[in-house]
């Protein structure tokens, strides 16, 4: 078992849809990057805290694995983890599935990882104390269930 966090829920709508009738990938993305967001709120970096101290978070990696296609009138929902906590940067995973469970398992895996920038050198910074203790102990967490 993982320590996760709900950080997306919404519907796939008709637009979403591509010429083959599912959801296109660049939805799929917007999706996880919503999810990010919001697991980054969790941990602190919040957009006050990334405007009021110069700082931003870059993706430099991303992969995507798609495992179900979507359709239109599914409601989704995705689960976030921590993966890993360094000095600069975080790695995590991102889950996607149907809401009722009986509508299938997971559809597509995020896995990224974030580095922490100060935005005016546009170089990487060490994380905030709190930002790193937060995430360690999800980390922590989820090791020992």
């Amino acid at each position: 078992m993982t320590e996760t966090i709900l950080t997306f829920r919404g519907a796939v709508y008709p637009w979403h849809c591509d010429h083959m009738g599912h959801m296109n990938v660049m939805w799929y993305v917007g999706r996880f990057d919503e999810a990010t967001w919001c697991l980054f709120h969790h941990l602190g970096l919040t957009r006050a805290y990334l405007r009021d101290e110069g700082r931003g978070m870059v993706a430099v990696q991303q992969n995507i694995t798609y495992k179900a296609e979507l359709l239109a009138g599914d409601v989704i929902q995705v689960s976030s983890r921590l993966l890993e906590v360094k000095e600069k940067a975080l790695r995590f995973e991102h889950r996607m599935a149907p809401v009722c469970a009986d509508e299938g398992g997971v559809v597509a895996i995020c896995e990224l990882v974030g580095v922490h920038i100060d935005t005016t050198v546009r170089k990487s910074v060490p994380l905030p104390e709190s930002v790193r203790t937060c995430a360690e102990a999800l980390v922590a967490r989820a090791v020992h269930r």
